[in-house]
């Protein structure tokens, strides 16, 4: 008999597994994508395809400066595109000129190239080095241990996990990688070759360790002796994720010759365009004009549409004063998780980190952690996290890190708190 009612539709649709099988079929397998399949995000927050709410501690890994879908961002999209998105480096533009003026009085005298990414400001790092020892047969740059420097063949051969070299064997010659904060195993290795030192102010792939002032100021003086060029990548720790522009910096506050520390050359990305593709390098005054023109290039670096973006992020940075919100905040959460620590002691081992930069390395074997045996802990207690509304950003196999954007409000802070220690009870 003919129904007189058809039967209603479904109320929710499977997108997601639509989603899912549209990257099975057609994207690379290429990352280990988590079980998450996002909409849209506002703020602090983003949503996925059944309507969840999660409050996104993650960042975009350190990207997203000012949260989700901020309006600023989005009218200095609409005004610039209107005029130019694009235009080539063949020829001159405000927006460009004014963020690397803007830049350079963040950081210190020198000049700046623009180019999309961090390990494309890495590469222009190497080569700079490269130029810099090339009269004297120079060429080698000394990094650490739990490194990293992106995922270029130069990045991979920069970087001082063996994970990430896997397959890409045999690794481009030049470096050489040694433990970190430890100044004399450095000085023991440089060499007649060595060109150049390059570390991060916090090692946040390897785990959210800072340096420490001694290694930091060691350094200097180790390559003001040496002829050396001193790098830093600054790709995810800075952009006043420690509430200074830069985390040297921040590590360097009120520490004697802290003020006048200076590196040679320093790479930026990820919060640097808040979600729109940026990446840039600077170099010290006496080395900013060593690549000259037809040396380095790129086709769409620092482009009218990426400098208007990044002008504004500073531009609301500095009005809603987000550098002191980044140590306000953070140490609410870096209390928050000391605190956790002292109570679920089978779960957190120890938190690490400075503003919004913080990590917390989980205790060797917790006691009930479900999931995939064979999977790390940190990628289990994520996923606990995720069921709970949290996301946040695993490193290595039992560090979690919190990137959020720099806005993030008190209360946010502390519901991010209140998800962790209901996780932290269940697993412990």
């Amino acid at each position: 008999m003919k129904d007189i009612v058809p039967a209603p539709p479904p109320i929710v649709r499977d997108d997601a597994a639509a989603i899912q099988a549209l990257f099975q079929q057609n994207v690379m397998p290429t990352y280990g994508r988590f079980d998450l399949v996002l909409s849209h995000g506002a703020g602090s927050f983003v949503y996925d395809v059944a309507g969840k709410r999660y409050l996104d501690l993650g960042g975009g890994i350190a990207v997203n400066t000012l949260g989700h879908a901020h309006p600023a961002i989005i009218e200095a999209m609409v005004e610039q595109a209107r005029k130019f998105i694009h235009v080539s480096n063949l020829y001159y533009h405000e927006p460009q000129g004014r963020l690397a003026r803007a830049l350079v009085n963040l950081i210190g005298p020198g000049k700046c190239f623009f180019c999309n990414s961090g390990a494309e400001a890495n590469e222009g790092l190497f080569k700079l080095a490269r130029k810099f020892g090339h009269e004297e047969g120079r060429f080698e740059i000394l990094t650490t241990l739990n490194s990293f420097h992106g995922r270029t063949l130069a990045g991979i051969a920069a970087t001082g996990q063996d994970k990430v070299k896997k397959g890409f064997e045999p690794m481009m010659a030049g470096f050489r990688h040694l433990p970190y904060n430890d100044l004399e195993a450095m000085r023991a290795a440089v060499s007649p070759a060595t060109a150049a030192i390059l570390v991060e102010g916090i090692q946040g792939e390897g785990g959210v360790t800072p340096a420490s002032v001694e290694y930091l100021l060691g350094l200097r003086r180790l390559c003001d002796e040496k002829r050396l060029l001193l790098l830093m990548d600054g790709v995810q720790d800075g952009h006043f994720r420690t509430g200074r522009f830069q985390s040297f910096q921040r590590l360097l506050e009120g520490a004697p010759g802290g003020e006048a520390f200076l590196p040679d050359g320093l790479s930026m990305a990820k919060s640097l365009g808040g979600g729109f593709p940026m990446g840039a390098f600077w170099a010290r005054g006496p080395y900013a004009d060593l690549l000259g023109a037809g040396s380095h290039a790129t086709t769409y670096g620092g482009s009218p549409l990426a400098c208007a973006v990044a002008l504004k992020i500073l531009e609301v940075i500095e009005r809603e004063r987000l550098a002191d919100n980044a140590r306000q905040v953070g140490a609410t959460l870096k209390t928050g998780l000391d605190e956790l620590a002292r109570k679920f002691p089978g779960v957190i081992r120890q938190v690490r980190g400075l503003g919004l930069m913080v990590g917390f390395e989980l205790a060797p074997e917790i006691r009930n952690l479900p999931g995939d045996p064979a999977k790390t802990q940190a990628l289990r207690f994520v996923n606990l996290l995720h069921t709970a509304g949290l996301l946040t950003i695993p490193a290595g196999a039992q560090v979690i890190r919190l990137l959020p954007p720099l806005n993030l409000r008190p209360i946010e802070a502390q519901e991010g708190l209140r998800i962790l220690g209901e996780v932290c009870s269940q697993a412990a």
